[in-house]
């Protein structure tokens, strides 16, 4: 389909939204549900009772849950829920929260469909995710309301989806509310057929009538919609045909085409960001400032490509911004999500377990490129935080932690001065200087910690007042973690300890990223496939495709900071099962579902870099990455014709995928293949491991082992591996090219100008 054609159907969706809710419609009769029995749980309010089996299930759920659990809703009577729903049957936390609204909601599968189709309800789709505030607000505002809650369960059927758990679904739906609105976020609320096609659609919407300041609310917009839907069903199939046509040509992705000039395409993209830049805070200019939003990592890179030094001046002003800022939780480690002012001052206070892995491999970067001792302070803290904080009895990593606690947003991080001076006594001056601290605040009276004037001297010397102030937030309490682990972002924070600790040569990173790598293959996995997400022993279902890639490319870092050949032959097998079902075989690239994944109405192609990388930017990168490894030529082809797919956003809008301009830039460099081998029972070389740590060399691939069996069971998988010996007794350095290998290094001044002219081609 041409592109005026696409635009067509989009303009059409954004005029059939509109024409939807011209007019009033009236309110719509309402009925009562009865129970299925005194022992079995009731249905919510106006809701069919619910079948015997299902309610012997929820009944079993609700028995299981531990003894004294205070259900999460303001309809209780003593300690016991009133309500609940089949959400109460699921695993994942952000279901779970709403198990007890009086909402009839239902998760989302065929069982929803069908009561839409055997009743001619349409149905309501709410997305959002455990540590949202927005959705927490839409929640409480509106499916705790028994009059809103009433009115849906008589008139559609409710489905709930965790957008973490569901990305599959998440896409679709958000790009048919940013065809119909022009914007999306969180929660997002949909209107759908029973054949699962949007007609309408929305984010967060205020209760009533004038909440908020806005013309029509929620409840009545729920009347208009059911009223169109029974009485113009026409109009309904023409706006969810037309949208649901213009979202299943947003996602297809382009059509292939030659490949990009790898070079330009960066140039092109590091200059979009310059005119962008803000150079007072650094990352781009207004709010909110998202972390992701300026590639740091693209710029080292361009960085090394040309020996310019402005991108590198971007890189740093950025990070030192933001370590500085109250986006950084200057108490605990890690970093919020993003800042809602250009200063990066005030965060929304949630904290994503992929941010802060994806902020880890910058701020590694950034130290290697600059040997910033800041930037090397913060990877330490941020790591320490999620091994204090984020990490499983089993090894792997919870997903994220509310912003709220208390009823507040923010209210666990936030101080009064005289808290701390209570805490602090004779110290505390010094403390409230060094971070910004008053006595009127800078937060609703009270204070976000941040740094105006960053001393690396001071920051030392304040360790145990932060550590005074730490152990006195623990006694407060905490917001709500979700603990569910994502196999995506375990893989991202597996990769972000694995480089964390070989940079830091801190071993006990490199072993939480092996425990976590371990739980990841075997916890992680079902009947070979890797899922989605696990909780308390159950497995969300199949994963997706930065499931896959994101587990191969922490297995790939990981098999660099350990040498263990495991990691590598692992990585291999999942690199494997990623092309047999998620490639594109007739265009290249990737799908994000699996050929076998549940059909929706559209089958997403992922073209667009956001807050996380896109599965196929990483995917791009691993395929290369194992060409090196391997010297398969099978991986340099899928290299090859993925970048062909992506070539047409690659040229024409090369900032819309900054993550695959890694692997761009990994494509159009000489990539080094460096192996050490050292005399069997001797211990690895230090003085070579340092070089390899502390240089900024991303397009390579690092491998070693000592002579005799590890170096014959690291060979079957590394080719460079092979016929290679440590010579005359001495640990030695292999430094390579396509296998063409340059004179063996003994030394640590040796190896490190060797790879000092590993420069990039232009």
């Amino acid at each position: 389909m041409s592109r005026r054609r696409a635009l067509a159907l989009l303009a059409t969706a954004l005029a059939l939204g509109a024409w939807l809710l011209s007019g009033r419609a009236p309110s719509c009769s309402s009925r009562k549900g009865s129970a299925v029995n005194d022992s079995l749980p009731t249905a919510p309010p106006g809701a069919a009772p619910f079948p015997p089996e299902v309610a012997r299930k929820i009944a079993q759920a609700l028995g299981a849950r531990p003894s004294g659990a205070i259900p999460r809703t303001r309809h209780r009577d003593g300690s016991a829920a009133r309500y609940v729903n089949r959400l109460a049957l699921e695993a994942s936390p952000y279901l779970l929260q709403h198990a007890h609204n009086p909402v009839n909601w239902y998760p989302w599968g065929e069982e929803a469909f069908a009561e839409a189709r055997r009743t001619g309800r349409p149905l309501f789709l709410s997305v959002g995710y455990s540590t949202c505030h927005w959705c927490h607000v839409m929640e409480e505002e509106s499916f705790e309301d028994p009059e809103i809650a009433r009115f849906l369960n008589e008139h559609y059927v409710a489905i709930k989806v965790d957008r973490e758990e569901r990305p599959d679904v998440d896409a679709v739906y958000m790009t048919a509310v940013q065809a119909l609105t022009g914007r999306g976020g969180w929660p997002m609320s949909v209107w759908l057929d029973a054949e699962r096609r949007p007609f309408f659609g929305g984010t967060y919407f205020p209760a009533r009538d004038g909440d908020r300041g806005v013309g029509r609310g929620f409840l009545s917009i729920l009347r208009e919609l059911a009223e169109v839907h029974r009485a113009d069903p026409r109009r309904v199939a023409a706006a969810a045909s037309s949208v649901t046509r213009a979202v299943q040509v947003a996602m297809a992705g382009g059509e292939a085409a030659p490949a990009t000039d790898g070079p330009r395409a960066i140039e092109a993209a590091v200059a979009f960001y310059g005119r962008l830049y803000d150079r007072e805070h650094g990352g781009l200019r207004g709010a909110p400032k998202f972390p992701s939003s300026l590639p740091v990592r693209l710029l080292l890179r361009y960085h090394r490509r040309t020996g310019g030094t402005e991108a590198l001046a971007m890189a740093e002003r950025t990070l030192e911004r933001m370590a500085a800022g109250g986006m950084h939780d200057q108490v605990g480690g890690g970093f919020h999500r993003y800042s809602v002012d250009d200063s990066w001052l005030v965060p929304h206070f949630e904290k994503m377990l992929y941010d802060n892995a994806l902020l880890s491999l910058a701020y590694a970067e950034a130290w290697q490129a600059t040997k910033r001792p800041d930037f090397s302070r913060v990877l330490r803290t941020t790591l320490d935080y999620v091994l204090r904080e984020m990490t499983a009895p089993g090894g792997g990593f919870y997903s994220a932690t509310d912003a709220d606690s208390e009823g507040e947003e923010g209210r666990f991080f936030v101080w009064d001065e005289k808290e701390i001076r209570d805490l602090l006594g004779a110290d505390a001056d010094r403390f409230l200087q060094f971070y910004g601290a008053t006595a009127g605040g800078n937060f609703e009276g009270k204070n976000i910690l941040f740094v105006p004037r960053p001393d690396e001297a001071e920051w030392h010397a304040l360790a145990g007042a932060r550590e005074t102030l730490r152990v006195a937030r623990e006694g407060r309490p905490h917001p709500l973690r979700d603990e569910k682990i994502l196999a995506a972002w375990n893989g991202l924070m597996i990769s972000a300890l694995a480089v964390g600790g070989r940079v830091l040569a801190e071993p006990r990173y490199v072993e939480a990223a092996a425990r976590a790598a371990a739980f990841a293959l075997t916890g992680l996995r079902r009947d070979g496939r890797v899922q989605r997400t696990w909780k308390d022993g159950r497995a969300s279902g199949p994963g997706f495709l930065e499931d896959q890639a994101f587990l191969v490319q922490g297995l790939l870092d990981l098999h660099e900071a350990t040498f263990d050949p495991r990691w590598l032959a692992e990585a291999l097998e999942l690199a494997e099962q990623t092309e047999t079902l998620f490639a594109d075989g007739e265009a290249g690239g990737w799908f994000r579902s699996a050929r076998d994944h549940e059909r929706l109405v559209a089958r997403e192609k992922p073209n667009q870099d956001g807050a996380e990388p896109t599965g196929a930017s990483v995917a791009l990168l691993n395929a290369l990455r194992l060409e090196s490894f391997t010297s398969d030529d099978r991986w340099r082809r899928v290299a090859e014709r993925a970048l062909a797919a992506y070539a047409p956003t690659l040229s024409g809008q090369p900032a819309a995928l900054h993550e695959m301009l890694l692997a761009v830039d990994y494509a159009s460099d000489a990539a080094r293949e460096v192996i050490l081998v050292w005399p069997e029972g001797a211990a690895a070389p230090a003085d070579l491991l340092d070089v390899l740590r502390g240089t900024f060399l991303p397009n390579r691939t690092l491998s070693g082992a000592s002579e005799g069996a590890a170096l014959d069971a690291l060979a079957r998988v590394v080719a460079t591996a092979r016929d290679r010996r440590a010579i005359s007794g001495r640990a030695t350095a292999y430094v390579c090219e396509r296998g063409q290998c340059q004179a063996p290094a003994f030394d640590a001044p040796t190896l490190a100008r060797q790879l000092a002219a590993a420069r990039p081609l232009r």
